[in-house]
């Protein structure tokens, strides 16, 4: 017999609504899981948009106040996907209602605060899930098993980037996400949060790092309604960009490898150019999320003038199975956050964690915290206290 789990939505703009989708189609991929989501509750401060989002995917209640949402006894499991200056406080709230609670990175503001929602998680023994969407793509976990399995030997070195434009126009709207206040960090959190758990989702721990940080708009539009996504505001009145638009980052493992993490908001000409190149001492491994179902490999024994091959991920390859039934047909954004609610809800049916977790997202923190600290101090800093 199959489980009903009630679930909400807290903050529905553009990542309320993947949320809200992955539920609605987990059990077609995982149809053996045991629970069903029932779309119970959705809160969103924004007049309207709550009512909106609850008679097109049917939720049984909205509300501005997500509170309410604390409150439901209905609710045994919340998706939190409000702005990042509201993780702490709902986060924890959640929890301490014992709702099970599937967080979108960065949590948070700072270390402390994915620290206050990860203990709030642990003491009230419920199940946290963390949207580090990347590595949940097959052909990432399949990087990850040839680079543990020790197929690319010993590896020495690695490079990971993280380019966007969805800052770069100048009359991109001075949201909350340019503002310490409520965004903290800008591309840290934003995109270099996702490359610090990367990195170590592939190559393990870190132990230093150096970085080195830059705003090059440094003057936005204030918005005057509502907003969603990335929206324009020409003409508003200019107010000044708090938080970085780019770093540069180079990194030591505690393995002995070292890296490059690179991200940057505004870089024309880039659309989500996301992706690595891990190299060891017999091949390497690389990865584009643009071309996300294909990897190319260089393995053998040739050291020089050794080849790279297309691979095209399938049926065996992480989740792919779920989605796709044989190589090369393709697999998109969305499908990874299916894959992260299907394990959200495992991790509910089983009482054991599955996927990213609030302990993975500390780690982030800490590496983000560090690169902050780098960047004003011009110093290396360590990472190995977490």
């Amino acid at each position: 017999m199959v489980d009903t789990l009630g679930v909400a939505v807290v903050g529905f703009g553009w990542m309320g609504r993947v949320h809200t989708q992955a539920y609605a189609r987990v059990l077609h991929h995982y149809p053996r899981l045991g629970l069903r989501p029932e779309l119970v509750a959705v809160a969103e401060e924004v007049p309207g948009r709550a009512e909106e989002a609850a008679a097109q995917y049917g939720f049984a209640s909205a509300a501005r106040d997500w509170r309410a949402v604390a409150a439901d006894p209905r609710v045994r499991a919340v998706s939190i996907t409000a702005p990042n200056f509201l993780h702490r406080e709902i986060g924890v709230a959640m929890a301490e209602a014992g709702k099970h609670i599937w967080i979108e990175k960065p949590v948070g503001l700072t270390v402390a605060d994915a620290r206050a929602v990860a203990d709030a998680v642990a003491e009230a023994g419920v199940q946290g899930t963390v949207g580090f969407n990347y590595r949940n793509a097959p052909a990432v976990e399949t990087a990850r098993e040839l680079i543990t399995s020790g197929e690319l030997g010993r590896i020495t070195h690695a490079r990971i980037r993280l380019f966007s434009d969805y800052a770069a126009h100048p009359e991109g709207a001075l949201t909350w996400r340019y503002e310490r206040e409520r965004g903290g960090s800008g591309v840290l959190g934003d995109l270099a949060s996702h490359g610090a758990d990367l990195a170590r989702y592939l190559l393990g721990d870190l132990a230093s790092l150096t970085a080195d940080t830059a705003v090059f708009v440094p003057e936005r539009a204030r918005p005057t309604g509502a907003t969603a996504g990335h929206s324009r505001a020409a003409g508003g009145e200019l107010g000044p960009v708090e938080n970085e638009d780019y770093v540069n980052c180079l990194l030591r493992f505690a393995s002995g490898a070292r890296g490059v993490l690179e991200a940057c908001r505004v870089s024309v000409g880039e659309q989500n150019n996301y992706g690595f190149e891990v190299h060891g001492t017999k091949g390497a491994v690389f990865w584009d999320f643009r071309r996300m179902n294909e990897l190319g490999v260089s393995r053998g024994d040739r050291y020089q003038d050794q080849p790279v091959s297309t691979v095209y991920v399938g049926p065996g390859d992480g989740e792919f199975g779920a989605f796709q039934p044989g190589a090369a047909n393709a697999m998109g954004y969305d499908d990874l956050k299916v894959v992260e609610a299907h394990r959200f809800l495992r991790s509910i049916a089983e009482g054991t964690p599955h996927g990213a977790t609030l302990a993975d997202a500390v780690h982030s923190a800490v590496v983000l915290d560090a690169m902050a600290r780098s960047a004003e101090s011009g110093t290396w800093v360590d990472v190995t206290a977490v």
